[in-house]
């Protein structure tokens, strides 16, 4: 316990040296998104609830957090929450279909021995709980890319407010550009970072490379890294476009 009061002072303390009172906000919006989260997961349990519209609740309220507790309500954080927005409900269907398809839900039969003692018998869809985890997952990275390009499109207007929306657009596109490969390489070493210890026992029980791309564990969490990449991938022409045309239309409008 004294070790995770250190580690989180630590980061308290670079947080606000590094980032003034938009650091302070950014470390307390830490712990919302934790309330939000562990609420929706609590909401989750009740069978009468529907998950994924518990979770689309939870990201509206997180991109909330996000973008307009930290940065404040503004043009950046506007648009970026409504590419966000359009992003995920796009995003949805797509996850909704591969969830269904690819029967990911559930347990692999690697975790068959710690759920032995468990009832199954919980009465919550397990396709459903599979969609909310790979749209929760697909959220923080959706808000991360969309106001990253937001705010360097927003600066770029105010500097040069003669700008065309073409031109703003494929401004937004060249630094969408820069930063995808990046952000997906993150999720991706995100992903083995947290299942190294699950690819090391696969390693022991001698699986060969077709067990572990077929186990149901592997491909759950794969699935999951490559729907984020596909969300990062689709949010920079919805931010680029998005924020283009609302900056030009405000431009018009004075």
């Amino acid at each position: 316990m004294n070790v995770l009061v250190v580690l989180t002072t630590i980061l308290f303390i670079l947080m606000v040296l590094v980032g003034g009172k938009k650091g302070a906000r950014s470390f307390i919006a830490l712990f919302l998104n934790f309330g939000v989260l562990f609420l929706t997961i609590l909401e989750m349990t009740d069978p009468k609830a529907n998950p994924i519209i518990l979770t689309l609740v939870a990201c509206v309220i997180i991109s909330c957090i996000n973008l307009f507790y930290i940065n404040k309500v503004n043009n950046k954080t506007i648009t970026a929450f409504i590419s966000s927005i359009i992003t995920t409900a796009i995003l949805l269907l797509f996850i909704v279909i591969v969830t269904e398809t690819m029967m990911i839900q559930g347990f692999g039969e690697e975790e068959i021995e710690e759920i032995s003692i468990y009832s199954l018998t919980i009465g919550i869809d397990f396709v459903k709980i599979a969609t909310s985890m790979i749209i929760m997952s697909t959220i923080g990275a959706i808000i991360d890319i969309a106001i990253s390009i937001t705010s360097p499109m927003r600066e770029a207007f105010y500097h040069h407010p003669s700008i065309s929306r073409k031109e703003l657009f494929t401004f937004g596109l060249s630094i969408g550009k820069d930063i995808l490969g990046t952000s997906t390489n993150t999720l991706f070493f995100a992903f083995f970072g947290s299942y190294l210890a699950l690819l090391i026992w696969f390693k022991d029980l001698s699986y060969s490379v077709g067990e572990i791309v077929n186990s149901k564990i592997f491909s759950a969490e794969l699935i999951t890294i490559l729907c984020a990449g596909i969300g990062v991938a689709l949010v920079i022409p919805i931010a680029s476009w998005i924020t283009a045309t609302y900056l030009v239309k405000i431009k018009e409008k004075m």
